[in-house]
């Protein structure tokens, strides 16, 4: 099968078009004809080889972590009780890594079926961030009445958790960004703030009562402004800066991705309650432009591949 590959660590153009061979399912597993994949920043850090992950993977690897398309096969006794997906049903789910491929195997409960009206693009992009930010706030204990406040707010999982901020019932969610992400915030539901070095003083501006909880998925400098704005750092987490968010005694994410949880929030989409925006669609071969996209740091919503 062709596959996107990481032969070596490096910038994206170490991404090397490949055939592998096709893998196999096994017994509570289910193979997926890819037809869509998210690009996310954490394939991008695997790429460059960061640690952790450089030191927990093998070269030549194929980087993608969520992924939608139609199951091909099932393993052996995999659809014996009835819950498992059938083969072409259309699906979305998750992995660690694997899915820029043409098939991708995984276990049964980890994918969950595809709306008829979602949009391949949005399928393939869905999981990842949608699962990370119901972790985060659920971490920081967002919920009714609450100021909540999402760091990187335009990007792909800073989207998701305005909108679920929002589900959770927060009265007020402030999202900083850059300024011509501002529009995209407010019809999001969210109040702008440009991030940088006196975010803390506008932050207080806007919310002069104080900020209940906050999200931040940027770097160590934005996280650190969070806990000086928020104060309590129980209420405070990082989806990137893991160490610092260890060391400063901040929440962990709650829980661990799953089919429940996916299916719940994509309930929430068939409900017109969640909904991506997709920055845009490259071709499975042009990895690389996603990459480059994702190594800038900035952006707003979802990169996905589709297509080969």
């Amino acid at each position: 099968m062709r596959a996107m590959t990481i032969p070596e660590f490096g910038p994206p153009d170490v991404l090397t078009p490949a055939e592998v061979p096709t893998p196999e399912p096994g017994p509570g597993q289910v193979r997926v004809r890819v037809v869509a994949a998210g690009a996310l920043p954490v394939d991008a850090r695997i790429r460059r080889g960061e640690e952790p992950w450089r030191s927990h993977v093998e070269l030549p690897l194929v980087p993608g972590n969520e992924f939608a398309g139609t199951v091909d096969a099932v393993g052996p006794g995999t659809a014996a009780d009835g819950t498992a997906p059938r083969v072409g049903a259309e699906v979305l789910g998750f992995t660690t890594l694997g899915a820029y491929a043409e098939f991708v195997v995984v276990p049964a409960d980890q994918v969950v079926p595809k709306p008829a009206d979602m949009p391949w693009e949005v399928a393939g992009g869905f999981s990842a961030q949608a699962q990370g930010a119901h972790m985060a706030l659920a971490a920081v204990g967002a919920g009714p009445g609450d100021t909540v406040l999402i760091g990187s707010a335009a990007g792909g999982l800073g989207t998701f958790a305005v909108q679920l901020a929002r589900v959770r019932g927060a009265a007020t969610v402030i999202g900083t960004a850059g300024p011509r992400n501002h529009d995209h915030l407010r019809s999001l539901g969210a109040v702008p703030v440009s991030y940088g070095p006196d975010l803390v003083e506008r932050v207080r501006a806007l919310a002069p009562r104080g900020v209940d909880a906050a999200v931040d998925s940027f770097d160590e400098a934005s996280l650190r402004q969070a806990l000086e704005i928020v104060g309590d750092p129980r209420r405070v987490t990082s989806m990137v800066a893991h160490d610092a968010a260890r060391a400063l005694g901040l929440a962990e994410p709650d829980g661990v991705r799953s089919g429940a949880r996916l299916a719940g929030l994509v309930r929430l989409y068939e409900e017109g309650r969640v909904r991506p925006h997709i920055r845009a669609a490259h071709r499975f071969t042009d990895a690389a432009l996603a990459h480059r996209d994702l190594d800038s740091g900035h952006g707003r919503g979802k990169l996905v591949l589709t297509g080969w």
